[in-house]
């Protein structure tokens, strides 16, 4: 009876043994949380370590928004991008600039608009932050953002 119990439970514990590597590999490569007033929020994604572990744990941040420029049939990452979040009486909620192509943000649920702006050119978005469900926006920049033409 007792090895019985034993071959049930030995695959249970590998597994839980497994998931506790992945989620510390993950908080391993997570870049640092900051605090701007009273929104909690990180930002980062440059390389594939951190880009993997910031998209695991985005299903756990209320916002998550991604910024790319679109470049033929692909889109590439792009970081820089100033943001200025404001909440539905048009209060600034956050104001960032991103450190890599992703930013989370523990915001309260309600409606937002969020202006991202890189290289001069500002992309406007409305967005409503619902209490449980995670909500993820992209932001894409035309082809040609941000690249000097000498």
């Amino acid at each position: 009876m007792k090895l019985h119990l034993f071959r049930k439970a030995l695959p249970l514990a590998v597994g839980a043994w497994v998931m506790m590597g992945t989620l510390a590999q993950a908080a391993t490569y997570l870049p640092p949380v900051h605090r701007s007033g009273t929104v909690d929020y990180l930002t980062g994604g440059i390389g594939l370590d951190e880009s993997t572990a910031i998209q695991s744990v985005s299903k756990k941040w209320p916002l998550t928004l991604e910024f790319a420029i679109k470049d033929k049939n692909r889109a590439d990452y792009a970081a820089g991008v100033h943001i200025v979040m404001r909440n539905a009486h048009q209060h600034p909620a956050l104001q960032v600039t991103s450190e890599g192509p992703f930013l989370l943000a523990k915001v309260t649920p309600g409606d937002y608009t969020v202006d991202a702006s890189l290289a001069g050119k500002t992309l406007h978005r409305k967005v409503v932050v619902t209490a449980g469900q995670p909500t993820k926006v992209v932001f894409l920049w035309p082809t040609g953002t941000g690249v000097s033409h000498s």
